[in-house]
């Protein structure tokens, strides 16, 4: 079942009357980002999942898309419905649109990232990449963390949080904590070097989604007073971005 979320301040930016095929190019001029009152996204997961990920980009960008509430859990990956769209079984995936033709991405980081890049107005205004420059850092840091900080960043919110206290292992959160460090400690070094400049955030003085990539797997070590504690620019850069009222509407879709 469709949970069909339109945001108003998007379809305020089209007016009416405008042709839905009526486009405006983006400053890197790869792809189109749509401006119609129909609907083109579809997005396939649940916000309790590595589904937040593309559903919070959505929602920062104040698109109209549908959120299909597909949970990992009960089968609902494995119909050949959904294999036919994901054939690796997993959520999110995401349909759109184009007047291309209809695209079809899966895995979480790229999901959001073509959502940015294929929705984004790509003029500074929004989490989209205004030049190369940014784009490049988004893709850095996008493939960083989920090759240096997702595996430990999971195991900690597990053994801290997630999981039964019955069933939570201490020695397993502290030592992905302790793997942790060595991530945490360029990331720190980062934000540090940002604030320097007058900087909150990663790639400028403006939410990107380059943040949003990274905070959706930072915001995992928050169970960990000790590793919070520990880099301070980091715990207060995961509040900025966390306590944005799109994040915070994203987590609630579908309930």
């Amino acid at each position: 079942m469709f949970n069909r979320i339109v945001f108003i301040n998007r379809l305020l930016d089209c007016a009416p009357s405008q042709n839905p095929q009526t486009l405006h190019a983006d400053k890197l001029g790869s792809y189109p980002s749509l401006c119609s009152n129909n609907m083109t996204l579809r997005i396939h997961g649940i916000p309790a999942s590595r589904a937040i990920r593309p559903l919070w980009a959505a929602t920062e960008l104040g698109l109209a898309f549908d959120h299909v509430m597909t949970d990992y859990k009960g089968g609902h990956t494995r119909t050949p419905e959904f294999l036919a769209l994901n054939p690796n079984g997993h959520i999110p995936a995401l349909e759109d649109d184009t007047p291309a033709g209809k695209v079809v991405v899966w895995e979480s980081m790229a999901c959001s990232l073509y959502i940015a890049k294929a929705h984004g107005k790509g003029d500074g205004s929004d989490l989209s990449c205004a030049n190369l420059k940014e784009e490049g850092e988004a893709l850095r840091w996008a493939f960083w963390v989920m090759t240096e900080m997702e595996k430990d960043a999971l195991t900690v919110l597990m053994h801290r949080m997630a999981m039964p206290e019955a069933e939570r292992k201490a020695d397993l959160a502290e030592a992905a904590e302790g793997r942790l460090r060595v991530p945490l400690r360029v990331l720190e070094g980062v934000l540090s070097s940002q604030a320097a400049q007058g900087h909150e955030y990663l790639c400028s003085n403006r939410f990107t989604v380059a943040d949003l990539c990274v905070a959706s797997v930072g915001m995992w070590i928050r169970p960990s007073s000790g590793l919070m504690t520990e880099f301070p620019l980091t715990a207060a850069w995961l509040k900025r971005c966390l306590d944005r009222p799109a994040h915070q509407a994203a987590r609630k879709l579908g309930r």
